[in-house]
C-alpha cells in the first residue's frame, strides 16, 4: 500500500520457509508491487515452484558464471527455452483461469557477490533471459577483502564494472543500499534496481530510536 515497486521475499537470509511464500504473494496482489523471491542457492526445483506460486521474478544468489544464469534461465522457463513442468492450476495461471501466455515473463535476477562474478559479469549479462546484474555489496565487500592484497580491485571498480557490463547488455543493474541518503549516488553511477534496507533493520532503526529517546527523558 505504500508504493513500493517491488520487494524481496527472502529465502536465503530471511527466516520463512517456501511454504510461507504463497500468502504473501496474494497480500502483493492487492497493489502494483512486485514480488520478487530469493531462492538460497542454484535450485531449478524452487525456482519453479516459486513461480508456479505466482511470484513476479526470482533472484538467485552468488551467480559466478553464465553457466549459472543459464540454468536460472532454464529452470525459469517453459521448453523449448526451458524444463519448467507445465501446470495450468497453479496460482500463477489464477488456477486454470489464465492462460500460459496470459502472465508477463517472469524477472531473473543473477546477484554478483564475488569479483569471480564480477569477472564474468559481461558473460553473465549476455544469457538471453537474464533481466538485472543484482550486487549483494556485503558479500562483494567481504570476497573484495578476504582476497587482498590479491583482489587488486576496488568496490567501487568492481560496481562500475557490472554497470558497464549490465549496460552493453542492454540489461539493468541492481544494488541494495543500506542508507536511503546513497540513492542518487547509486541512481546517477547507473543501477536503476535497487533495494533499500530490509524490514528487520528498518524495525530495529526504529525501535532503537525509541528506546535512545526514552532514556534520554530519564537522564
Amino acid at each position: 500500500m505504500c508504493g513500493l515497486d517491488w520487494v524481496l521475499l527472502d529465502l536465503e537470509h530471511g527466516c520463512g520457509s517456501d511454504a510461507d511464500v504463497p500468502d504473501q504473494l496474494r497480500a502483493l496482489r492487492g497493489g502494483p508491487t512486485r514480488g520478487i523471491v530469493r531462492v538460497p542457492g542454484d535450485r531449478p526445483d524452487l525456482v519453479a515452484r516459486v513461480l508456479d506460486q505466482g511470484a513476479d521474478g526470482v533472484m538467485v544468489p552468488h551467480v559466478d558464471r553464465a553457466e549459472q544464469a543459464e540454468r536460472l534461465v532454464r529452470a525459469a522457463s517453459y521448453p523449448p527455452r526451458g524444463q519448467r513442468g507445465v501446470s495450468r492450476t497453479v496460482r500463477a495461471h489464477d488456477y486454470g483461469l489464465r492462460p500460459l501466455d496470459g502472465r508477463p515473463a517472469p524477472m531473473l535476477i543473477a546477484q554478483i557477490q564475488t569479483l569471480d562474478a564480477v569477472d564474468e559479469a559481461a558473460a553473465i549479462a549476455g544469457v538471453d533471459g537474464i533481466d538485472v546484474l543484482f550486487v549483494g555489496p556485503a558479500d562483494l565487500q567481504h570476497d573484495l577483502a578476504v582476497r587482498q592484497p590479491a583482489a587488486g580491485a576496488g568496490f567501487e571498480d568492481c560496481l562500475d564494472r557490472v554497470v558497464a557490463a549490465a549496460r552493453a547488455a542492454g540489461k539493468a543493474a541492481g544494488i541494495l543500499v543500506r542508507e536511503p541518503g546513497d540513492l542518487p549516488r547509486r541512481a546517477e553511477q547507473g543501477f536503476s534496481f535497487v533495494a533499500v534496507e530490509s524490514d528487520v533493520a528498518i524495525l530495529r532503526n526504529a525501535f532503537r530510536a525509541l528506546a535512545d529517546l526514552g532514556q534520554s527523558r530519564q537522564r
